[in-house]
């Protein structure tokens, strides 16, 4: 499978912006959530994962060109939420807090998931 300009070019601007996004919500919620914890990824975790939920559940009800969902979900979400920044931040945490460590893991790992299937169910529901 070969991925046309279009879609290349909307994940590109789709990740432009996720990645944008990203960085003002993790330096806004570490200017005013001044903690040791990582909030901020944690948030752009949580919601990312929540609205991917919410587009998944619309994808199943509605006809979205692939350039679309490309643009909103492997570009826009892809940046908005962050993995490998999850991954150095806990490790780093391991080093000051094995209580951190863990609570950051168990937080994304299980919050995330909870934040896709709620909003996937919302959606459904509201569709029905």
């Amino acid at each position: 499978m070969s991925l046309s300009w279009q879609t290349i070019l909307a994940i590109g601007l789709g990740g432009f912006l996720g990645a944008i996004v990203r960085a003002y919500a993790v330096h806004f919620t570490n200017r005013y959530f001044s903690i040791e914890f990582p909030l901020g990824i944690l948030l752009v975790n949580l919601v990312g994962s929540f609205i991917i939920g919410v587009l998944f559940a619309y994808f199943s009800h509605f006809t979205v060109s692939v350039n679309v969902k490309a643009f909103l979900t492997t570009g826009f979400l892809g940046a908005l939420t962050t993995y490998s920044t999850f991954a150095i931040e806990t490790y780093l945490l391991f080093s000051t807090s094995i209580y951190l460590a863990i609570l950051n893991i168990l937080s994304n790992l299980i919050g995330t998931i909870i934040a896709a299937g709620s909003g996937y169910k919302l959606i459904q529901f509201f569709l029905k």
